[in-house]
């Protein structure tokens, strides 16, 4: 599946989230470091979500970048 990852810079790097995954979040200290972390937390939320006897659920955000 394909989830919208929401990445921000800080004041001390860079954080992450994925609004479809509640509490699936990362942090890092660079852009490279946090991508890497977010995509363990993903594959991590999910596999707890599994053993939890609850089903995955279906990405329903997207984003875009609009340029004004």
């Amino acid at each position: 599946m394909d989830y919208a990852v929401i990445y921000e810079k800080t004041d001390t790097g860079y954080s992450a989230y994925v609004p479809d995954l509640p509490g699936c979040i990362a942090a890092g200290g660079s852009r490279s470091e946090v991508r890497r972390l977010m995509r363990e937390a993903i594959e991590m939320h999910l596999e707890l979500m599994r053993d939890g006897g609850d089903p995955a659920p279906p990405p329903t955000t997207w984003a875009e970048v609009v340029q004004v």
